[in-house]
């Protein structure tokens, strides 16, 4: 991102964001972005599976406006999950709302098996950049 990507408040990612650098582009095709958060997983405060931490300004508002949305914080977040697969990127709360979905299908679903199978298609995603 610029360094004055958000000079105007908080602001929900979008495609061809014109806030991104075209280094940053690339690093969040390929996921580099996201080796940082390999210390919370070895520290223990994340998972590899789960549902993706969201940022404290938007969950504040979520947690009062959509019905459920904090049984997401019944399980540690992960790096990569079921909503991340099977949901663009979100840019309202009503994708908010989409993805809270598939969150709560993979809280109630949760095993090594749907794991695995998040991980594999998070690796595939990865190595073959077919980021967002």
């Amino acid at each position: 991102m610029r360094t004055d990507a958000e000079k105007n408040g908080i602001q929900w990612a979008q495609k061809d964001d014109p806030r991104t650098t075209k280094v940053g582009k690339f690093i969040r095709k390929y996921r580099i972005d996201e080796l940082p958060q390999l210390y919370n997983v070895i520290n223990g405060d994340m998972y590899f599976v789960g549902p993706r931490p969201e940022r404290p300004q938007f969950t504040e508002g979520f947690s009062s406006s959509i019905p459920y949305y904090n049984q997401r914080h019944n399980v540690k977040p992960g790096l990569t999950g079921w909503a991340q697969l099977k949901y663009p990127y979100g840019s309202s709360e009503k994708d908010a709302l989409e993805k809270l979905k598939f969150d709560l299908y993979y809280i109630r679903n949760r095993n090594f098996t749907l794991d695995l199978l998040i991980l594999l298609k998070t690796s595939e995603i990865i190595l073959f950049g077919k980021g967002r």
